[in-house]
């Protein structure tokens, strides 16, 4: 019986590499695309040497050419933190148009299911609270975080486009705040900062007073909700997250508790843009994927702090 095959783009992310892991352990051939530029080859160093994986090097936003069957396309390529997204505005924009755009082209010509990684960021800093898919947004399409937004509002309306018109089965997950083992050290968000801010007994650094709040998904929860969807027949966004929301003080006082450091927790001014509240509104994943997280904040944090000090 022939092997499923997936393209992943940004497949030597964060989320993409543990995608990589899922899919393999589900018995897929995985082709793995990505230009580096965020990515790293130590997340898929371990799958190098497995005859059932294959790193590509190469930029999506650049034509597609690739050889033999593929029965999937994730496209997970893209800047994903505030740091590199406005370090590579342009790059976004392009990844988020030109990639999915790419990607989508690949999925019709191989006949293969399309998934498009999208983000909670789509609501932009929203009125709606908890987030429901139906939520349209509020976004300033203008300020620094308008690229990264923006990009992925074009891509869900692309990949609809290609749905509606093509007839490709397309879905698409937006996912919120996701943390764990291979996030980078600099990555810029807050759970990544406050662990290595804590193991370097530095002060925790919070934005504003700290009552903005985020909702912190462990990554295996939600490679499997991204697994479920794939093999689902819904087409309509689905949100991926987990629902239990922490203001970001909360979460600095918790790293502080787990770690046992003597770091104190500074305040500085809020970047411009930054959302006030971030909670999804999981109906639709818990009724049709009969999925929803199992790792609770705190667990979650003492696997990814063990997995920072080892990699510090």
């Amino acid at each position: 019986m022939r092997k499923k095959t997936a393209v992943i783009t940004g497949g030597a992310g964060f989320i993409g590499s543990h995608l990589c892991d899922k899919l393999i352990k589900e018995g897929f051939k995985v082709t793995c695309l990505d230009n580096l530029i965020t990515g790293n080859t130590q997340n898929i160093a371990h799958l190098i040497k497995d005859k059932n994986f294959r790193f590509i090097k190469h930029n999506v936003t650049k034509y597609i050419d690739m050889r033999g069957k593929a029965d999937y396309v994730l496209h997970f390529a893209s800047p994903a933190s505030p740091v590199d997204y406005l370090k590579f505005p342009i790059q976004t924009l392009k990844v988020g148009s030109l990639g999915t755009h790419n990607a989508l082209g690949l999925a019709k010509e191989k006949h293969a299911i399309f998934l498009l990684a999208s983000t909670s960021e789509v609501y932009g800093d929203p009125l709606a609270h908890p987030q429901p898919e139906e939520y349209w947004g509020n976004v300033n399409c203008v300020g620094p975080r308008g690229v990264y937004d923006e990009s992925k509002r074009f891509a869900e309306a692309i990949t609809m486009a290609y749905h509606r018109v093509h007839k490709i089965d397309t879905k698409i997950v937006r996912i919120f705040n996701t943390y764990g083992e291979r996030m980078r050290i600099n990555d810029g968000r807050a759970i990544p900062n406050f662990i290595c801010q804590a193991l370097k007994n530095k002060p925790l650094t919070v934005y504003g007073k700290g009552i903005q709040t985020r909702s912190f998904c462990y990554i295996s929860d939600l490679i499997e909700g991204i697994f479920r969807l794939m093999n689902s027949n819904i087409n309509a966004p689905i949100n991926l997250g987990n629902p239990n929301e922490f203001t970001i003080l909360e979460l600095a006082r918790l790293i502080t508790r787990i770690v046992e450091t003597k770091s104190k927790i500074i305040f500085k001014p809020l970047p411009e843009d930054d959302p006030k509240q971030r909670q999804p509104d999981i109906s639709k994943a818990k009724k049709i994927l009969k999925w929803q997280p199992e790792i609770s904040l705190k667990d979650g944090l003492i696997k990814a702090i063990e997995w920072f000090k080892m990699n510090f």
